[in-house]
């Protein structure tokens, strides 16, 4: 790195003194890092904001947006700090660089220094903007490159070995997080389960419900069950399914129960794979009460990464059990019922049985 690069690079800023600093300089590299708020004027600002420099008793520093305004401050309409243009040109020159070779392993510090900017400084924006962590962003391009190995028939240690682990113990160590299973079951697309599953008639349509001896892995809706049973075979392919009408009645029960309103919470065990990410999302929806909607920027807000909206969205477009993990429930931020898997009909009739049932009970 020559001596033009490092005077881009942002010091940290640990201390409320560091901060004041950054804060008098109006250093532009403190940007992102942290806000500052003025007690006088109930607003918050970006460090590099030109506004009239505050008295130094007044203020004080929020590490995020979300925390100055829980703390009753508003965003400055000068400096904009709710807006992230500068740092998202920032991540997406991360973002490019870690792209331009999934394969390669880069330490937080290797790639700081290659968008000038501090490691502790990167490692908080690209978390928040990104709404996971470098480390994690370069584990999912592995893991993808080696869901697309699997995909073409690849064998393992050939998979291992394009999508850049260094060695099969760290493959196996790492992948499932992001592939929901481990290579060679998602290889095998259910190779050596059991999966019973049955269809029935519902106000919804037809249901098609499927478990393994651990739990359901499979709640879907459509208009025949030829489809359903056809998709169902696609999703395991090399397992052994068996229709089991008997076996999969008390599953039945549920939904049936749960759509005509007499029931508002399910009692099924699950065995169904997940990425960390969609899990977080998953266990996010199953706590939104019965009756009732979140945004998709809600939940990204609840998971702690407001950016992260897209990928809220495909983690709820995701989910293998409707219902069950009620992802139904999820609208956009203008209260437009959209994107639902199984149809947006389906999505309106279910929240219609909800707000009705819940006014009565």
């Amino acid at each position: 790195m020559n001596i033009a690069e490092t005077s881009h690079i942002a010091p940290h800023f640990e201390s409320d003194d560091d901060r004041w600093q950054a804060v008098t300089a109006r250093d532009r590299n403190a940007d992102g890092a942290f806000f500052f708020a003025v007690r006088t004027t109930g607003v918050f600002c970006r460090p590099s904001c030109a506004s009239r420099a505050p008295r130094r008793e007044n203020v004080e520093f929020f590490m995020t947006t979300q925390a100055a305004e829980r703390a009753g401050y508003r965003p400055c309409k000068r400096c904009q700090p709710t807006s992230l243009p500068r740092e998202l040109a920032i991540i997406e020159r991360a973002c490019k660089v870690l792209d331009a070779d999934p394969q390669q392993r880069m330490t937080l510090a290797q790639l700081s220094d290659a968008v000038h900017i501090s490691p502790f400084h990167l490692q908080r924006l690209f978390s928040r903007i990104v709404g996971i962590s470098p480390r994690q962003y370069q584990a999912a391009q592995r893991a993808g490159v080696l869901r697309d190995a699997l995909q073409r028939g690849r064998d393992v240690t050939r998979a291992t070995h394009d999508a850049g682990f260094g060695s099969p113990s760290r493959m196996y160590e790492a992948a499932p997080a992001e592939l929901g299973m481990t290579p060679s079951d998602y290889k095998r697309k259910g190779a050596g389960l059991t999966v019973r599953y049955t269809t029935a008639d519902t106000p919804l349509g037809t249901v098609l419900i499927a478990a393994t001896d651990k739990g359901v892995c499979k709640i879907s809706f459509g208009d025949d069950s030829t489809t359903l049973i056809d998709q169902l075979a696609v999703d395991f392919a090399q397992a052994e399914r068996v229709e089991n009408a008997r076996a999969m009645e008390p599953f039945v029960a549920q939904v049936r129960a749960y759509l005509s309103g007499t029931r508002e919470r399910f009692d099924l065990p699950l065995d169904i794979n997940a990425t960390a990410f969609q899990r977080r999302v998953w266990d996010a929806l199953r706590q939104i009460p019965y009756g009732q909607t979140r945004s998709y920027t809600d939940i990204a807000e609840t998971l702690g990464s407001p950016r992260a909206v897209r990928a809220v969205a495909n983690a709820c477009g995701s989910n293998p059990v409707a219902l069950a993990i009620p992802c139904h429930r999820v609208i956009g931020k203008d209260g437009a019922i959209a994107g639902y898997r199984w149809g947006l009909h389906r999505k309106e009739t279910l929240l219609d049985t909800e707000r009705k049932t819940a006014k009565t009970s």
